[in-house]
């Protein structure tokens, strides 16, 4: 199962860091702080056998041994589609939770039918997490794929996909289609759509360094899903050029008939250009994601 999660985007945001013994303690998003002064030159001592934690630390401070990654450190098993089952009780016995003897042998399972599926040549979960309230959580995950296999998923699309750009349709029937910058904020934009209750058609992580032709390439890729009713447009710039991005926007406002509403933020490189440009348009921009799902959901569910 996916994690309940939420997400912060203006300094001052509080929200709650969590681990298996329970809260931690609440988190404030700090505003950036003031460019620093370069330092003085200091002389250079020789390094420390063990550093110690500043007088001025935060007030929690959490330490971990890093254990040695060598195979014999790792449980390591075959596994069948005949297998599951002893496969989740040999998990349940490595870590001492017999009581999630059941949880692992659906979760083996369906690991492994996932694979054989998918044609994966590797599946990772990293990590998997057991919560206080006795569930098993899939805290992540890094899938492979055998690219040699793609005769078999005409789903993947390969061919369809902007090489400096990575789409991938998430539900052909989804009401959302997404475009984000970096992938990690590309997979939390899906998230967000999905958490304020609607259905991503798509992940599509433009790249660094995107220009307007790719971005109105991946407009032209979106517009495949019948059933999308709304664009979220999400760019924290660096490599990337936000004014490059208000040039595809406005090009596909002007030749992509039929292009749903689109609901922007922008932020980071050029942005007061994307600005002035988007306002001559009459194309608004909003202050944050939060603000882009309020107004993608009105609209999915008023259409």
């Amino acid at each position: 199962p996916l994690p309940v999660g939420d997400y912060v985007t203006e300094a001052g945001d509080t929200f709650t860091v969590v681990d298996e013994t329970g809260v931690i303690d609440n988190v404030v998003l700090a505003p950036e702080a003031p460019e620093a002064e370069e330092p003085a030159a200091a002389p250079v001592e020789a390094p420390m056998a063990q550093a110690e934690a500043p007088k001025a630390a935060p007030k929690r401070v959490i330490k971990s041994q890093v254990e040695e990654n060598t195979r014999a450190s790792f449980l390591v098993f075959s596994i069948d589609s005949k297998s599951s089952e002893s496969a989740g009780e040999k998990l349940a016995e490595y870590f001492d939770i017999p009581e999630q003897s059941f949880a692992l042998q659906d979760f083996m399972k369906n690991l492994y039918d996932c694979f054989m599926n998918s044609d994966a040549t590797l599946i990772e979960i990293n990590p998997l997490v057991l919560t206080k309230e006795g569930r098993l959580v899939a805290g992540d995950c890094k899938m492979e794929l055998d690219t040699a296999a793609d005769f078999r998923h005409p789903e993947w699309n390969f061919e369809d996909t902007p090489a400096n750009s990575n789409f991938v349709t998430l539900d052909e029937d989804g009401t959302v289609a997404t475009i984000a910058n970096g992938a990690g904020l590309a997979m939390a934009t899906v998230d967000a759509v999905t958490d304020f209750g609607m259905k991503p058609a798509n992940f599509l992580d433009i790249g660094g360094g995107a220009n307007s032709e790719s971005v109105f390439a991946a407009f032209q890729n979106i517009m495949k899903y019948p059933s999308v009713k709304a664009i979220v447009i999400n760019i924290f710039a660096g490599i990337t050029r936000c004014d490059e991005v208000a040039k595809a926007i406005i090009e596909a406002r002007k030749r992509i008939d039929d292009l749903p509403p689109l609901y922007i933020r922008l932020a980071g490189t050029n942005v007061e250009i994307a600005r002035e440009l988007l306002a001559d348009e009459h194309i608004p921009l909003l202050s944050n994601l939060q603000e882009c799902l309020k107004a993608a959901k009105k609209e999915v569910h008023d259409v």
